[in-house]
């Protein structure tokens, strides 16, 4: 069922959203997109006020069934009333837990933002030397099996790899149907336990990667101001730090206002590899605004909603038990083949659900 406190986020979301349209420009760029987010949530919305109108129906009745003490035909017509509007109730959360559910209404305040149907996933290695690139190249493999099971495009924008063949840091643009709903739970530290190749002993090493997962939003909804920029170009290294190429052809980007610089050298073209810098930079400069906005809600809100802290480690697979944890939810999966070949949903289908509870 949708306790009272989610509720009250989906019709604190929904006022917001009602405010923002109100005050938007029919003709401007925003105007659509909050109108589309504003019908997306109606439905949910009214079941929310409805549940919420029969919760003050039900402690009404309670109030005069104790006040009727000894009046037993009082108090039998207020149980028999309350008996309805529970019945009533019940269908009606049930009915918005599907909607939630359903529709992303259920969420952290950004959950507008799951209609998005194209994301940077950046994969890098953290903690554990060789054994984490490794690592992270699995999980860059995961997220492309995923992507072909639900007919998602891939594009790996950039991919350094390690000597062993592991991802130092790879960045991929990953679009279809539900990509940001489904995958924006990945953002964290991902930790890995296994007998790394190298280890003769056969003792178990920890190590670690983490995932970001940005909406990949228009070039009309971040404007990138040419003067902001500093591009610098230079030649592409490999593996080992041998150049691969004898042209400068990558292409590094720093956004002077925020700080934010990007890299991209797996195109021969300084054209392309710009082009592609300019994606990742948009969407750094997106999440970074959607931070900030979330951050405000949450003080406003004195802490009801959770942080997100990317910091915080997400989840655990463990090689020697075939077993995939998810730390948040509590949840064991002792399938880690399947999900690594691709069967994701074992573990996003049950983060999604949660997210009515």
């Amino acid at each position: 069922m949708v306790s009272a406190e989610a509720r009250a986020r989906l019709l604190a979301r929904f006022a917001d959203l009602e405010t923002r349209l109100g005050a938007s420009d029919p003709a401007g760029a925003d105007y659509a997109r909050l109108s589309k987010d504003w019908a997306a949530l109606r439905a949910a919305a009214d079941l929310a006020r409805r549940i919420d109108a029969l919760a003050r129906e039900f402690e009404a009745l309670e109030a005069m069934r104790r006040e009727a003490a000894g009046d037993r035909e009082m108090i039998a017509l207020a149980e028999e009333e309350a008996r309805a509007i529970l019945a009533r109730r019940e269908a009606l959360e049930a009915e918005l837990a599907r909607a939630m559910a359903a529709g992303g209404a259920a969420g952290d305040g950004g959950d507008e933002d799951d209609a998005i149907g194209s994301v940077i996933l950046e994969i890098r290695a953290g903690t554990g030397g060789e054994e984490a690139a490794l690592f992270a190249g699995d999980l860059m493999r995961m997220y492309q099996r995923y992507a072909a099971s639900r007919g998602w495009l891939v594009e790996i924008l950039n991919l350094s790899e390690s000597e062993t063949g592991g991802a130092r840091e790879a960045i991929l643009s990953i679009g279809g149907a539900e990509v940001f709903r489904r995958l924006r739970f990945e953002s964290g530290v991902h930790r890995v336990q296994r007998v790394p190749v190298t280890e003769s002993g056969g003792r178990i090493h920890t190590s670690a990667a983490t995932v970001a997962v940005l909406p990949q939003p228009e070039e009309r909804e971040v404007e990138i101001v040419e003067k902001d920029l500093r591009i610098d170009v230079f030649r592409a290294r490999g593996p080992g730090g041998q150049s691969v190429n004898t042209t400068d052809s990558a292409v590094r980007i720093t956004h002077i206002p925020s700080g934010i610089v990007v890299a991209q050298q797996d195109e021969k073209s300084q054209h392309r590899n710009k082009a592609k810098a300019l994606r990742v930079l948009r969407a750094r400069l997106y999440e970074r605004e959607r931070e900030a906005a979330r951050v405000a809600r949450d003080e406003a809100r004195r802490g009801q909603i959770g942080t997100g802290d990317r910091s915080e480690r997400i989840r655990t697979y463990n090689f020697p038990q075939n077993r995939v944890s998810d730390h948040r939810i509590r949840l064991t999966v002792r399938k880690l083949d399947m999900v690594l070949d691709g069967a994701l949903d074992l573990v996003v289908g049950p983060l999604l659900e949660s997210r009515t509870d």
